[in-house]
């Protein structure tokens, strides 16, 4: 019998209207406002790219079979099209009702070309002579041969020109460039930060380009490539050259979306349409400026902090006395760090003190993604060049990240580090990280295992939670994972770990089904979950049997939920909510009640088929007993949240929590900022009362 089940896409378009919603509370600061526009464009980018373009494959190859919701390819595209059309109308309605109004009255001033003043113009004629029209490579258009390549998500305008002796029309493209500042500044009486956009200007002055001829007409558009090519790796001899060639096969891929800015005239949209080789189907007509992910920048523009959130600093963890060696700390007990509110920097100093550390012998590390400026690797650099055995397993399959994590994948090798790239026919998503140590004579392992990635960057902006500790059998455990994806044998016979794709999805579905047992039996059962995306069918499946059970499942689902809650008759035990707030909510946690003997665990996966069946993953057991209350209390909090959370409806669409009457609200973000913030100052005032005789020098 078929489950319930949710469209993944129409879930996950669901998922990018509650993080919109953000931006449409008029009770944030406005430039928290912009960034959650922002966000939800450069999101529909990469849902184009991966998800779209996934689908528009299928249906060129004729795929009619339809998902678990009962949509074949072609349906899900018309249903996505539909969505999307609607979110983006949310979209530039915000903008150009609320946003634009807003900025204006807070001294930051969008502009139009055409309404400059002559000084204005001059400055901006300049500015684009000596900055801008150098950068510029027109690509003339021969409507009768191979048109030129347009490139993926960069901002394009259209000319038509007419030369001005024989009259002749001609068409000609003009890309801008990634790399010149979207924001044009220009002088403002009035103050404040007055700008114009690029590709305004750019059409402005497009006549200096061609002189003899006359710009007739001009349109802005941008075009979004199919970026779901994956490397064949059964017939890659050399993984790096292929995944190359991967990068530039997305570069010249199928057109999957074509967004043209209005007003555009008749005959400019038809070139760009033959350039693009776009069917109307793939064409969003936009009535604002193309781009809105570049609008991210304006949102951390200097000199307005009143207009964004008051910041949330990271904490010391309350665990490690600041200046002692972690691996003092470690040994002590299990170190337990929530991020972004506990500092990410003891996981970067264990790798730099490593580094350094003349008993250290060996580092191996997973690097998914990492900072561009990663002080993880330039740690892996010092290692390898003090001497240090240094094993990196890069993966080359971590999307969009593929030509970052060659290049320094590169900058390793030549430090003298051995490079693994990945596990052939899966993504190794794990996060682990093994140093070995002489101690005394023997050896010893510590251990970092998270949820998150080795990116001090996304380290302030994701909740993620981070296990040091040098518990035997987790570092017994984590040499056996080194040893099976490097090596390329099975991840079998670990202590602690629970491994993907070999043993992770049967020990969830075992942990689910004894709590349906014991449901059954009469006994207390309680599931707790946190996770980015629940899609899994079997996952989904034995939730729904352990809801009818009567086991009292509570779910924390940050973005796609293919599970219908709250039905009669499958799910009426289960409970699912959504939190948007300013960190993006990125921890994977699971808790189990088992009989008053819980099991909880931290985990690198989401409940995803392509998680637990198609990626090496780590599920993580927390064992220690502060550090078992502390996630607890993580996952029960967020369920306590009235301000920042939505509850999912079994459509898939969401509304927002709100606090019982009499009540005030409750935000968990908010909350684990200022418990983190009084446990650092507790510590900090339990060291002051601690009085440190001077010891005479020798």
């Amino acid at each position: 019998m078929p489950i319930a089940y949710n469209n993944r896409e129409l879930s996950w378009l669901e998922f990018n209207q509650r993080v919109l919603n953000e931006g449409l509370r008029s009770d944030l600061p406005l430039l928290e406002r912009v960034k959650f526009l922002a966000i939800t464009a450069s999101n529909l980018d990469e849902f184009f790219q991966v998800r779209v373009g996934g689908l528009m494959l299928m249906r060129r190859s004729g795929r009619k079979t339809p998902d678990l919701s009962g949509l074949t390819p072609l349906q899900q595209i018309q249903a996505i099209r539909r969505r999307v059309q609607k979110m983006i109308d949310d979209q530039y309605r915000l903008l150009s009702d609320e946003l634009l109004p807003s900025l204006h009255a807070a001294g930051i001033h969008p502009m139009n070309v055409g309404d400059l003043d002559a000084v204005q113009s001059d400055q901006v004629s300049a500015y684009f002579h000596t900055n801008v029209f150098p950068l510029l490579t027109p690509l003339a258009v021969d409507e009768d041969g191979v048109p030129p390549l347009v490139p993926a998500l960069q901002l394009t305008v259209a000319c038509k020109l007419i030369d001005e002796e024989s009259k002749e029309i001609r068409y000609v493209l003009i890309p801008i460039p990634d790399n010149l500042n979207r924001r044009i500044p220009v002088t403002n009486s009035s103050g404040g930060h007055a700008f114009v956009l690029l590709e305004q200007v750019v059409a402005a002055h497009a006549g200096n380009m061609f002189p003899g001829e006359k710009v007739a007409a001009t349109g802005c558009f941008r075009v979004t490539r199919n970026g779901d090519i994956a490397v064949q790796e059964e017939d890659a001899i050399d993984l790096a050259g292929e995944m190359e060639d991967v990068l530039a096969a997305r570069k010249l891929s199928d057109t999957v979306r074509l967004e043209l800015q209005v007003p555009l005239t008749r005959d400019l949209t038809r070139i760009i349409q033959h350039v693009c080789q776009a069917s109307p189907q793939e064409i969003y007509r936009i009535n604002g400026p193309l781009g809105l992910a570049a609008f991210m920048d304006l949102a951390f523009l200097p000199d307005f902090d009143h207009l964004r959130d008051q910041e949330w600093p990271p904490q010391q963890s309350s665990s490690i006395t600041p200046g002692e060696s972690l691996f003092e700390a470690i040994d002590r007990r299990d170190v337990l760090l929530h991020h972004p509110y506990e500092s990410f920097e003891p996981v970067l100093r264990l790798i730099e003190e490593a580094a350094d550390d003349p008993h250290v012998l060996s580092i191996k590390q997973v690097l998914y993604r990492t900072a561009k400026q990663s002080r993880v690797i330039d740690g892996l650099i010092r290692a390898a060049e003090n001497g240090k055995h240094v094993t990196v397993l890069v993966e080359l399959k971590a999307r969009f990240d593929e030509a970052r994590n060659l290049h320094r994948a590169e900058e390793l090798q030549r430090a003298g580090a051995q490079i693994v790239y990945g596990v052939k026919g899966l993504k190794t998503h794990a996060k682990i990280c093994l140093i070995i140590r002489r101690e005394a004579g023997r050896i010893r392992r510590y251990v970092h295992l998270g949820t998150g990635n080795y990116n001090e960057s996304t380290a302030r902006l994701y909740t993620d939670i981070s296990l040091l500790t040098c518990r035997p059998e987790y570092g017994a455990d984590a040499s056996l994972f080194f040893n099976a994806v490097t090596g390329r044998s099975k991840l079998l016979r670990f202590q602690r770990l629970v491994p993907a794709p070999n043993t992770m999805k049967p020990k969830l579905l075992e942990l689910i089904a004894s709590e349906a047992e014991r449901a059954r039996q009469g006994e207390p059962a309680r599931i707790l979950a946190k996770v980015n995306s629940l899609q899994d069918p079997e996952i989904i499946a034995a939730l729904y049997e352990a809801s009818n059970a009567g086991v009292e499942i509570l779910l924390n689902v940050r973005g796609i939920c293919c599970l219908k809650p709250g039905g009669k008759k499958r799910a009426k035990n289960i409970r699912v909510i959504s939190i948007i707030d300013r960190y993006l909510e990125h921890t994977r946690v699971f808790y189990f009640h088992q009989g008053g003997d819980p099991e909880i665990y931290i985990s690198s996966a989401d409940w995803m088929s392509r998680n637990l069946d198609r990626r090496v993953e780590l599920m993580i057991p927390i064992e220690d007993s502060q550090a078992r209350r502390q996630v607890l209390k993580i996952l029960e909090t967020y369920f306590k949240d009235t301000r920042q959370a939505s509850l999912i409806l079994p459509d898939g669409t969401s509304v927002r929590i709100e606090p019982e009457k009499g009540k005030k609200t409750f935000r968990a973000q908010e909350y684990f900022f200022r418990q983190a913030r009084r446990a650092a100052k507790a510590r900090e005032h339990e060291r002051a009362m601690i009085l440190e005789p001077h010891v005479p020098s020798d």
